[in-house]
């Protein structure tokens, strides 16, 4: 824990040198740090394969490894701010115009947290900037699978619809903003695109939402990661029945329900109580409480 915390410090300190301009000297402790972390993580998990339990594609590997693994190295007190480490100097570098290093930083910040979609968009914007538009979309796209936030989900619809407006089709970029405009969640970008397709082709008013909704599921864009938020909600309405706050579990599986109805729930539920047996069954210590 000593080592997680001086690394915290560090990151502390780097971020107050940002916000007052110092940019060099917070590129420089922020190089080193990542330089003395990675090293670390070589020496003690030196193969790809054994540090695959910080990549989770989706919210029910997430549950896999809370539920199941142990993980007995100290690996994870330096693994965990490794993702703040890499957005923080990913913003260093684009301060500093190195568009081509703040890529690479925010590469490694996905890498250590895969289900940040906030460094995902941003590393989509780096690409967009770039020109490579098939990894700004791929990016974009991933947010879907993983977001919990809806203002993640406003962004990555906005680079879809800059996108179609880019390419000329105005009746996608209707479709794509109508969609970002319903999720009610305050963005500049959003309100800049809203106010540019005003009265154009490319207004989102000449669709309603079932008609936007199919014309984004031809494309391959879903409408959202209603399951995976779902998900995440019950497995926290779990833990908060397990420590007796009943009105808190109640809350949150009434939110679940709302996103993907009773039946779904039931299902999610299920999974979750699945994967704690197996942890109960494993450790000898026999099936937990069905109302946990």
């Amino acid at each position: 824990m000593q080592r997680r915390t001086e690394m915290e410090d560090s990151l502390t300190t780097a971020e107050m040198l940002l916000s007052t301009g110092d940019v060099e000297p917070a590129v420089e402790l922020l190089e080193r740090l990542a330089a003395d972390a990675e090293e670390y993580v070589s020496r003690n998990c030196p193969t790809t394969d054994e540090v695959q339990w910080f990549s989770f594609p989706t919210i029910f590997e997430r549950l896999a490894y809370r539920r199941v693994e142990k993980d007995p190295r100290e690996l994870r007190d330096v693994g965990e701010p490794l993702d703040r480490l890499y957005v923080d100097l990913a913003q260093a570098l684009v301060h500093e115009g190195d568009y081509a290093a703040a890529t690479e930083a925010l590469k490694q910040a996905v890498r250590w947290d895969p289900m940040d979609c906030g460094a995902r968009l941003d590393l989509a914007e780096l690409f967009r900037t770039n020109g490579d538009l098939n990894e700004c979309l791929a990016l974009s796209y991933s947010v879907f699978e993983r977001a919990s936030d809806a203002r993640h989900l406003v962004r990555a619809f906005c680079n879809f619809a800059r996108h179609y407006l880019d390419t000329g089709r105005d009746t996608l970029a209707a479709a794509a903003l109508r969609c970002a405009r319903r999720l009610d969640m305050p963005d500049s970008v959003l309100s800049d695109l809203l106010a540019r397709t005003k009265g154009t082709p490319a207004d989102p008013d000449s669709l309603s939402d079932d008609r936007a909704q199919e014309l984004l599921g031809e494309e391959g864009i879903p409408d959202g990661a209603n399951a995976e938020i779902a998900l995440t909600l019950l497995m926290c309405a779990t833990d908060a029945a397990s420590s007796g706050d009943r009105n808190l579990a109640t809350t949150l599986t009434v939110r679940a329900r709302d996103l993907v109805g009773a039946p779904a729930v039931k299902a999610l539920l299920e999974l979750i109580r699945d994967a704690d047996r197996d942890v109960a069954s494993g450790a000898g210590e026999g099936e937990p409480d069905a109302d946990a």
